[in-house]
C-alpha cells in the first residue's frame, strides 16, 4: 500500500530535469501527461480509444490537481470521468439514425449564444465562491481518497490562488467536454483557449511539464480544429 501512495504523491520524483532552477518530475504527473496527450491526439482523429486514455488522465489528475490546490481543476476532473464514459458510449454506437445526429457539425447561432451567455454567468459565480465551495467539497474528496487507502491526506484547505483563471479553466472545460461528446466544431475552439490559459495557470503554480503539455495541446487543438472544420464542411 506505501508503494502505491508512493506512486500517487507529486513527492515520488522520477526525474531531475536540469532546466532554469530545475525541475522534479514527478510519476503521477508524467503519465497523466501522457495519457492526456494521447487522448487528445486521437480525439482530433475522431478515434474512439481516446476514451480509455482520457480516463487513466483525469483519474490521475485528480489526484494532482488535489496535492497542488486547483480545487476546481480537481473536482473537473470527475466530470471529465463521467463525460470520458458518455463519449465511449456516445461515440461506440453505430445505428444509423445514431451516427446521422453525431456527425462533426457546427452549432446553430442561437446555441452559439446561449452557450456564451451561460458560460459567463457560470465563470462570474464559480470565482467568486470558489473557496467556500470546494472547501466543501474537498473534505468530501479527502474522505473518499482516505477510505480507498490514501492515508495520511487532510482537510486543510488553502485558498484557491487564483481563482478567475481556474474557474475560467473549469467551466470552459465543461463546456467543450460536452460539445465534443456531441461532435460539435467549437469543442475544439474552446480547446484552444482552455490551452493557453491553462499553460499560464499551471506555470504559475509551478506544474512546469504540465505547462509543456498544454503547449503541445495548443497545437493539437489548432490541427483538432482545422481537421473538424473540413469535415463539417464535408458532411
Amino acid at each position: 500500500m506505501e508503494i502505491i501512495e508512493s506512486l500517487f504523491s507529486i513527492k515520488t520524483i522520477m526525474v531531475h530535469i536540469p532546466l532554469g532552477n530545475g525541475y522534479d518530475l514527478s510519476y503521477i504527473e508524467a503519465v497523466g501527461t501522457i495519457f492526456g496527450l494521447l487522448c487528445i491526439w486521437l480525439a482530433s482523429r475522431e478515434k474512439i480509444i481516446n476514451y480509455f486514455f482520457g480516463l487513466v488522465n483525469v483519474t490521475l489528475f485528480c489526484i494532482l490537481f488535489f496535492q497542488i490546490q486547483l480545487y476546481g481543476n480537481m473536482m473537473l476532473q470527475l466530470f471529465f470521468f463521467a463525460a470520458n464514459v458518455y463519449g465511449w458510449y456516445a461515440w461506440s454506437r453505430q445505428t444509423e439514425e445514431h451516427e446521422h445526429t453525431l456527425k462533426i457539425r457546427w452549432m446553430s447561432f442561437n446555441k452559439q449564444l446561449v452557450t456564451v451567455f451561460i458560460s459567463i454567468i457560470s465563470i462570474v459565480l464559480l470565482a467568486l465562491y470558489i473557496d467556500p465551495f470546494f472547501f466543501g467539497l474537498s473534505k468530501i474528496a479527502v474522505h473518499i481518497l482516505n477510505g480507498l487507502g490514501a492515508n495520511g491526506l487532510n482537510n486543510t484547505f488553502i485558498p484557491d490562488p487564483y481563482p478567475w483563471l481556474d474557474a475560467a479553466v473549469t467551466v470552459l472545460s465543461i463546456v467543450a467536454m460536452i460539445l465534443m461528446t456531441r461532435k460539435y466544431v467549437e469543442s475544439w475552439i474552446l480547446w484552444f483557449v482552455i490551452d493557453v490559459l491553462s499553460i499560464i495557470l499551471y506555470s504559475s503554480q509551478g506544474v512546469y511539464f504540465m505547462s509543456l503539455e498544454y503547449a503541445i495541446l495548443t497545437f493539437i487543438a489548432a490541427s483538432g480544429t482545422i481537421n473538424w472544420i473540413k469535415s463539417a464542411g464535408e458532411k
